[in-house]
């Protein structure tokens, strides 16, 4: 048996196409092929649980193995294998019309996930390394006869009677010279970590030599047999395919361990499992994360029926959650996937809603059900529950039951808790609630200590979430504003009707203000008096809210024209105390010279005390301080 023929694609440049296109990607030719092999492996016992293969099924299996000398690379497997009809019907018709649909498509693709995955090319993904690709297969039907095709990369092939005398497939790849990388024993272990880790079939690995003596061949050479030193190299059973049940804690972190081997402990995880409307098993384990936002993402690893996908998953898992760790198996996600398919498939939207509601479960049952526990672990989970609260509605609406706020005393509460403690002291006078917030205690720590003399509590809000959940809290708390605790002086940053009465006339305000705005050179700073408590500082130096909230979103590349804040000159207030005895103090000396020392010191002290004050400015009030004492 013997037959020549032409690979139906309508043109000889299809592969050079593949070759070129996907050569960045050419490892996964890899995962292809022993995927394929694990099909073939589980579709026999598919056949026989059904009655139709009455046959010996025995263990399935698949073997990788290399020959450096003879530069081939084997996969092999003893699943179905195939007849010389079969392999006409599924290799030589590649499943698509023709070579003009494809070259019109695959300009729009963005990757070789996508060519491979629309065209139906996973068996060609060999040609990506392989200069002639050999098959040779005996099929699992009644009287089949073993068959072997093979074809150097052109559209021409040949099928003829092959040498395999056990069920299934070898795919011999003859590697080009380009690829021989794919030679090398720790490159192919590195692509089979990868991807195929956790595959459900067992997979042997090693290196084949031609070591044992195997009788002669047709010119009565001798022949050698290829012996192949290998072990199995993946685990077919890893715990998202198991029950909860069935595990232990030490289960879970023992394949954490496995996953990230130099990671601290998980705090907790989270199971998944689902039927229906899809099918998606996995778990997902929530480390310490601290304030570190970027370092930790791109954790989560996505799989199909145990076959490595990628590790990009913002489509399937909430963008809040994309610090988690942990695997997402779903089989309702292609092998061959592509992002466009993840922004467009019903079934990710589904998982995506799946996953942000079983976390929001999880955490509201941790908190019910040991509430201690939970604030000890808020260092950790806080980053992840404040950016689900700003970025995620449905998430949003469950978390302000467990969102917490902390204030600079290390004191926890929830949403309701905390309105319900400053309600009766920090309500201004016009109805409006007003929390105060710190996002550096040591920095502002004169500002902090005037707020509590006045019986105002501090929060702590200095993740790099805070900013934004600041606005949020904002945005849904009724009648409730949030201002950083420098944003005015104490006694201005609830407005009250308790105002201290001024102890200056008008003129005298005049005056004093004229006495500031000479002494105080520096551009942008506005001298403006004001009858505060005389137990306050002399001088305080502030800036609007609204401005430092707008340049600090700015900062961090927030969008919707803040950028146009990110420009403007920092604008600072200075904020005269005119019932201070040092007020006072000026006005009766008669030496405008000292006025001006004054009140040049007195400005310099509400810097330091913000650490604004640096430089020559810093060397110049040093002296000036020693001169004074």
């Amino acid at each position: 048996m013997q037959e020549k023929g032409t690979i139906s694609i309508h043109t000889e440049n299809i592969f050079p196409i593949i070759k070129k296109f996907l050569y960045s990607d050419n490892e996964i030719f890899l995962r292809e092929l022993v995927s394929n092999a694990v099909d073939a492996t589980q579709k026999i016992k598919r056949l026989a649980s059904l009655g139709q293969y009455n046959g010996e099924v025995g263990e399935p299996l698949v073997e990788v193995s290399f020959d450096e000398t003879a530069k081939t690379i084997t996969i092999s497997d003893n699943g179905l294998g195939m007849t010389a009809d079969e392999i006409k019907k599924y290799i030589n018709q590649i499943a698509f019309s023709g070579a003009t649909e494809f070259m019109e498509k695959f300009k729009e693709a963005n990757d070789a996930n996508e060519i491979i995955g629309r065209f139906g090319l996973g068996f060609y993904s060999a040609f990506m390394v392989a200069d002639q690709v050999e098959i040779q297969t005996l099929s699992y039907q009644d009287g089949a006869e073993p068959a072997r095709w093979i074809c150097d990369g052109s559209t021409e092939f040949e099928i003829s009677e092959g040498s395999r005398t056990t069920r299934g497939t070898d795919i011999i790849l003859h590697v080009n010279a380009e690829s021989e990388e794919f030679l090398d024993k720790s490159r192919l272990q590195q692509i089979l970590d990868k991807y195929a880790k956790f595959l459900p079939v067992p997979i042997k690995f090693g290196e084949r030599t031609d070591s044992v003596p195997d009788g002669e061949d047709e010119e009565g050479k001798p022949k050698y047999m290829d012996v192949q030193s290998d072990n199995i190299i993946n685990e077919t059973n890893p715990i998202w395919t198991k029950a909860p049940s069935e595990l232990k804690d030490e289960d879970y972190l023992s394949f954490y361990k496995e996953l990230y081997p130099f990671s601290e402990d998980p705090l907790f995880w989270i199971h998944l499992n689902v039927d229906y409307p899809f099918n998606l098993t996995g778990v997902l384990y929530f480390p310490k994360v601290k304030n570190d936002f970027d370092f930790q993402r791109n954790k989560i690893k996505l799989f199909s029926r145990q076959v490595f996908i990628t590790d990009e998953v913002k489509d399937i898992v909430p963008e809040f959650l994309m610090l988690l760790h942990g695997v997402i198996d779903s089989p309702d996600i292609p092998l061959n996937v592509s992002r466009s398919f993840l922004q467009a498939d019903s079934n990710v939207k589904k998982i995506n809603t799946y996953i942000t509601r079983k976390v929001a479960d999880k955490l509201n049952d941790l908190f019910k059900a040991d509430r201690k526990a939970y604030e000890e672990k808020w260092n950790d989970i806080g980053l992840f529950v404040k950016y689900g609260y700003v970025s995620d509605e449905k998430f949003s609406e469950k978390a302000k039951d467990f969102v917490l706020l902390t204030n600079t005393a290390k004191e926890t509460f929830t949403l309701n808790e905390y309105k319900e403690k400053v309600e009766p002291v920090q309500t201004d006078k016009d109805g409006q609630l007003v929390y105060i917030y710190t996002n550096d205690p040591d920095k502002q720590d004169t500002f902090i200590q005037s707020a509590g003399k006045k019986g105002y509590d501090v929060l702590l809000m200095n993740s790099p979430i805070d900013n934004h959940f600041v606005s949020h809290l904002e945005q849904k708390l009724e009648k409730t504003s949030l201002k950083r605790v420098d944003a005015d002086v104490a006694d201005k940053l609830i407005k009250k009707d308790d105002a201290p009465a001024t102890v200056l006339t008008d003129e005298q305000v005049t005056q004093v203000k004229a006495v500031f705005e000479k002494a105080i050179t520096k551009p942008n700073y506005k001298v403006e008096l004001e009858s505060l408590n005389p137990e306050e500082l002399p001088v305080t130096v502030t800036m609007d809210e609204f401005m430092r909230r707008m340049k600090d979103m700015a900062a961090m590349g927030g969008g919707g024209g803040m950028g146009f804040y990110g420009n403007f000159p920092d604008s600072y207030k200075v904020v005269v105390n005119g019932n201070h005895k040092l007020i006072t103090r000026i006005l009766e000396t008669g030496d405008e010279a000292t006025q001006s020392q004054l009140a040049k010191q007195a400005f310099d002290l509400a810097l330091l005390s913000q650490g604004l004050l640096t430089g020559a400015e810093l060397t110049e009030f040093v002296n000036r301080s020693v001169n004074l004492i």
